[in-house]
């Protein structure tokens, strides 16, 4: 499975942005896929995850109510809806898919892995 991250950028506090996570290679459904985001001089931390058929979804707390994951399968793509961006939200983003049931929150449980794509907010 291949993956590539887009839709990042330059937003102010409180704004919104969408990422896509688009996937090519193999039978999409199958996959688990999970959001992660890393901040300079910090460690990579899981975001939010969404089951291969779309109908579970699991999210890091501080970004509860404010974060949506969702997927498109016919079109093999991960969406991660962005609401009420804070500064604390500016990182690096990027995507990875496991074939595994469930939602998976470890790095280590994921397989492939995308190029990120850079969140910056202005406070």
């Amino acid at each position: 499975v291949q993956l590539q991250a887009s839709g990042g950028g330059l937003v102010q506090a409180g704004g919104s942005l969408r990422l896509s996570c688009a996937a090519s290679g193999r039978t999409f459904s199958n996959y688990a896929v999970g959001w992660f985001r890393q901040a300079p001089g910090k460690e990579r931390e899981f975001v939010a995850a969404i089951s291969g058929s779309g109908t579970s979804t699991f999210y890091t707390h501080s970004v509860e109510g404010r974060f949506t994951i969702s997927r498109d399968n016919a079109n093999n793509t991960v969406y991660l809806q962005m609401n009420s961006l804070k500064p604390e939200d500016m990182a690096n983003y990027c995507c990875a898919a496991a074939n595994r049931f469930g939602i998976p929150v470890l790095i280590g449980a994921y397989d492939y892995w995308g190029r990120g794509t850079q969140v910056t907010v202005s406070s």
